[in-house]
């Protein structure tokens, strides 16, 4: 029922998104909305971030081991030139960042290439600076381009990112603490119902319903190493992340999947390139780095 009221709530809301969809697209910069504050209620920056200068086209670019590249977004606390040049050398060194943009008045950091976020992340705390993630994707008109999954413990502690690369290519990240040492299944299911945990999320996701294919929603196979810790990036073909809002993530306590997941979350909607400019948390008006450190556990993941 959850997951029905969920479907119901979007597509109520479809209409309004392809209406606020066609008001921008004719004045779009190839990667960001010519103005920031798209929805009058979020507390924006005063100068719109400028435009980037990268390849038109990045759909069309995947790195030489095969993985799409996408466009990551930033928010990190930087005072001057130097913390500009110091973010950008570090993560020019990395492998798979294709090119590095940095907008100092707005605090934003935008990285091309096909660099796992959990990569970044770390490389841009190793400057000694507050970075947080405020979308990934690619610049195009998808309705919904990114989704995540929180696990939030008490035991499991985890994320799972989904960004839509094409209409038929999704990249999913996942990082994961509190697992038991070995092989786990995991997968997507087909409802965000946590009233039973991962028992009541139903089967695995299959929008096609075919007996002897595998479902879209099976993951695969999770390796958690001796500290419990497991990592996971790669691409799934026939993924569309827009048909995933209010389903879950499901992880399993063996490889085949034969019991009931032992942890669960459910996926929602996340911010896509050029979605999240603000600064200022609109209910409290805290900032952005006043409040990362209260509303996610990084370090459990």
């Amino acid at each position: 029922m959850a997951f029905l009221r969920s479907v119901a709530i979007a597509a109520s809301a479809i209409p309004a998104a392809l209406a606020l969809s066609s008001l921008y697209s004719s004045s779009r910069s190839p990667y960001f909305p010519s103005h920031p504050n798209r929805f009058p209620l979020l507390k924006s920056f005063a100068i719109s971030p400028s435009p980037l200068r990268m390849d038109p086209n990045p759909t069309s670019q995947y790195d030489a081991a095969g993985f799409p590249e996408l466009l990551t977004e930033y928010m990190v606390d930087m005072k001057c030139e130097g913390c500009v040049n110091a973010v950008k050398d570090k993560l020019q060194t990395i492998k798979g960042v294709k090119n590095v943009e940095v907008d100092l008045s707005n605090q934003v950091v935008r990285v091309l290439g096909s660099t796992p976020v959990k990569t970044m992340t770390e490389a841009l705390e190793q400057t000694g600076r507050i970075a947080r993630l405020i979308g990934q994707g690619v610049p195009e008109d998808f309705l919904i381009s990114a989704a995540v999954s929180e696990f939030k413990g008490p035991d499991i502690f985890g994320v799972v990112r989904l960004a839509q690369v094409n209409m038929e290519l999704a990249r999913v990240e996942a990082n994961f603490s509190g697992l038991s040492p070995g092989k786990h299944g995991w997968s997507i299911n087909e409802f965000g119902d946590l009233t039973r945990g991962a028992a009541s999320t139903g089967k695995l996701f299959s929008p096609t319903n075919e007996k002897d294919a595998k479902p879209v929603g099976d993951l695969g196979t999770l390796d958690a190493n001796e500290k419990g810790e497991a990592f996971y990036t790669g691409v799934i073909e026939k993924l569309r992340v827009a048909d995933l809002i209010g389903r879950a993530a499901v992880v399993y306590a063996t490889e085949d999947k034969s019991e009931p997941g032992i942890v669960a979350a459910v996926i929602a909607r996340s911010a896509g390139v050029g979605e999240n400019y603000k600064r200022l948390c609109t209910c409290d008006g805290t900032t952005i780095w006043e409040a990362s450190d209260r509303d996610f556990v990084t370090s459990k993941v």
